[in-house]
């Protein structure tokens, strides 16, 4: 009985003494499927990680489930296409001024209702309409739908297709890989 209740002490102990001095934690997974940890960051690739965000992240695949649903959408897509905008991260912000879960620019979030584009679900909520709207204007091309929330619809008709930008090539390649990784239940949440 001892033996298997101090383990279990151990790491409430542990995990205790971290979150109450305030220090943070960082997690990175490798090519191989490695999970790393750390409080002290060595790349780039580690991102900030917080246990109680496994909570908002269950909460995250239950509002993708239902505004996919809502808009018609697999919600494969919706997973990565906020996998690829912001890796999950709802106060992420780009050098373009999107923001949000689903990297939402302002214009676009007014035009959608969406008036806290930092709230992961009113987000997802924009972000999965967009998505629809987007498909239906270019008849379901999935790879025109992606252009157009990576460079904008302006340029995708502008251009008579896939604009010649390196960086919406490879966002479509992109998004496309991480919808077939979803597919195949692989979890890429975490």
């Amino acid at each position: 009985m001892y033996l298997r209740v101090a383990p279990m002490i151990l790491c409430f102990v542990v995990v205790f003494a971290i979150s109450s001095a305030g220090a943070d934690i960082y997690k990175y997974v490798d090519a191989h499927g490695v999970i790393h940890f750390t409080d002290c960051p060595t790349t780039n690739r580690f991102r900030i990680y917080r246990p109680d965000a496994v909570d908002s992240l269950q909460a995250v695949s239950r509002w993708v489930r239902h505004y996919a649903s809502i808009y018609r959408l697999e919600a494969a897509l919706v997973h990565a296409v906020i996998k690829a905008e912001s890796n999950y991260d709802p106060q992420a912000v780009s050098s373009k001024g999107a923001c949000g879960i689903m990297q939402i620019e302002p214009k676009t979030a007014r035009h959608l209702g969406v008036t806290d584009p930092f709230d992961p679900r009113e987000a997802i909520r924009g972000g999965s309409s967009y998505l629809r709207q987007l498909l239906d204007r270019f008849q379901g091309n999935l790879d025109l739908a992606l252009a157009a929330y990576n460079a904008g619809p302006t340029a995708v008709s502008h251009y008579g297709g896939v604009p010649p930008y390196p960086e919406t090539r490879n966002y479509i390649k992109k998004v496309k890989r991480f919808m077939r990784d979803y597919k195949s239940g692989k979890d890429m949440i975490l």
